[in-house]
C-alpha cells in the first residue's frame, strides 16, 4: 500500500492506494475515529452497487456500524439538485445526525454528489471517499464537491475535505475500456501541469495503462494523486496555484454542457480542452513541440483530441460564458508554456477561443 497526505493543518488527511484495501474497510474507519453510535450513509450508483455495496455494508455492520445506503443512476446527469434532495431525504429517514459520515463509493459523479450532500447536510458532516474509477483519482482528492445546473457544470458547490481517501486498485478492473481511457486524461493532465518526465513516462507506458497492468497503473495513480495533493496543500480553495488543475477544463466543461452531459465522458471532454489550451499556448509564443507532445500523450492513451463537427460553436461559447472562469468579456484559461509548466491567463480574448474551437472542429 502507498500513502500520500494532503497537508491542510487540522484538516489534513491521507490517501491510501493499494490492492485489496476494501477487505479491511472497517479497520480504516476505526483507525480514523469514525464513531459507531451515529449511522453512516453509503452513496453509490447503479453500476457500482452490485459489485461492492453489499460487501462493504457487511464489513462495516460486522464491526458495529449502522449503515444505510442510497443508489443513484449512473452518469453525469445524477449530479443534480433533485438527486441531492433525495440523498438528504434518505439521510433523514436513516437517522443521520451531526456525528454521522457520508461515504462516496464510486466515480467522480458519486464523489461530487455525495460530497456536496455531506457539506450541506446539517451544515456539514464527515465525508469519506472510496473511488472506483481512474478518473476519480483526481476528483476524490481536494474537497471540491458540487452538483450541476443545466446551464453550467459544478456551479453549485462547496469545499468539503474528506476524512480520508481509500483507493482500492482492484475495483478498477471492472471498468470498461472507454472509461479507462477517459480516466487517463486526468493522469496525463497532472504531468502536463507539473512534471515533464511523467508525461514521457505516460507516453511510453500508455499500452500498459490502457490494459490496466497493476504496476503501471499503481505508479501512475500514485504520481497523479501526488501532484493533486501537493497543489491542494498549497492552495486549498483555489485562490491562486490550485487553478492550474483546471487545464483543459474551460473548453471541456463547455463541451460537456453542449453534449447534455451524456455524449462525451468528462475525461474525453477535458482531453479535447487540453488540446485547445496547447493551441492557445502556441499563440502566446510556446513552441509547436508543446502541441505535438500534448497531442501524442493524449492520443497514445486513446483519447479524443478534436471537437465533434456537429457541435455548434456559438453553443460552446455560450456555455463557456456561464462557467465560473468567465469574467467581463474574457475567459480565464490555464495555458501551458512548455510540457510540465503552465500559467494562468486571466484575459484570453473570446475571439481567440472561438477561432481555436473552429480549428478543432475542422481538424476532426
Amino acid at each position: 500500500m502507498r500513502q500520500l497526505n494532503v497537508e491542510l493543518g487540522e484538516r489534513s488527511y491521507p490517501i491510501y492506494i493499494g490492492e485489496g484495501l476494501l477487505a479491511e474497510v472497517s479497520s480504516f474507519f476505526e483507525n480514523h475515529g469514525i464513531g459507531k453510535k451515529s449511522p453512516l450513509m453509503i452513496v453509490t450508483d447503479e453500476k457500482v452497487a452490485p459489485l461492492y455495496l453489499d460487501d462493504i455494508t457487511a464489513s462495516l455492520s460486522s464491526a458495529g456500524y449502522r449503515v444505510v445506503s442510497a443508489v443513484v443512476p449512473s452518469g453525469e446527469q445524477s449530479k443534480s439538485l433533485a438527486n441531492l434532495e433525495q440523498l438528504v431525504s434518505k439521510a433523514l429517514e436513516g437517522g443521520l445526525d451531526r456525528k454521522s459520515a457520508i461515504i462516496a463509493l464510486g466515480g467522480g459523479v458519486v464523489g461530487d454528489l455525495a460530497g456536496f450532500a455531506a457539506a450541506s447536510y446539517m451544515r456539514g458532516v464527515k465525508f469519506i471517499q472510496i473511488p472506483t474509477t481512474i478518473l476519480a483519482h483526481d476528483s476524490s482528492v481536494g474537497g471540491k464537491v458540487a452538483v450541476n445546473h443545466p446551464m453550467a457544470k459544478n456551479i453549485i458547490g462547496a469545499f468539503h475535505q474528506p476524512e480520508f481517501v481509500l483507493y482500492d486498485l482492484n475495483t478498477l478492473q471492472s471498468l470498461p475500456e472507454r472509461e479507462v481511457k477517459a480516466g487517463l486524461s486526468e493522469v496525463v493532465k497532472h504531468g502536463l501541469i507539473w512534471d515533464e518526465s511523467f508525461v514521457q513516462w505516460c507516453i511510453e507506458h500508455a499500452n500498459d495503462l490502457i490494459k490496466m497492468k497493476p504496476d503501471a497503473l499503481g505508479y501512475a495513480l500514485y504520481k497523479g494523486c501526488g501532484v493533486k495533493a501537493q497543489v491542494v496543500s498549497q492552495d486549498e480553495k483555489e485562490s491562486s496555484l490550485r487553478a492550474i488543475l483546471n487545464l483543459g477544463h474551460t473548453i471541456g466543461h463547455a463541451l460537456e454542457a453542449v453534449a447534455g452531459y451524456n455524449e462525451l465522458l468528462h475525461g474525453e471532454a477535458i482531453s479535447i480542452g487540453m488540446i485547445g489550451s496547447a493551441k492557445l499556448g502556441v499563440r502566446y509564443g510556446a513552441s509547436e513541440e508543446l502541441l505535438r507532445v500534448t497531442t501524442l500523450a493524449l492520443e497514445s492513451c486513446g483519447l479524443p483530441t478534436r471537437i465533434p463537427a456537429h457541435y455548434d460553436t456559438d453553443d460552446i461559447i455560450a456555455a463557456m460564458m456561464h462557467d465560473k472562469k468567465f469574467s467581463e468579456g474574457t475567459v480565464v484559461f490555464v495555458v501551458p508554456t512548455e510540457i510540465g509548466k503552465v500559467e494562468i491567463k486571466p484575459d484570453v480574448p473570446v475571439q481567440w477561443v472561438r477561432e481555436i474551437i473552429e480549428e478543432l472542429k475542422q481538424e476532426a
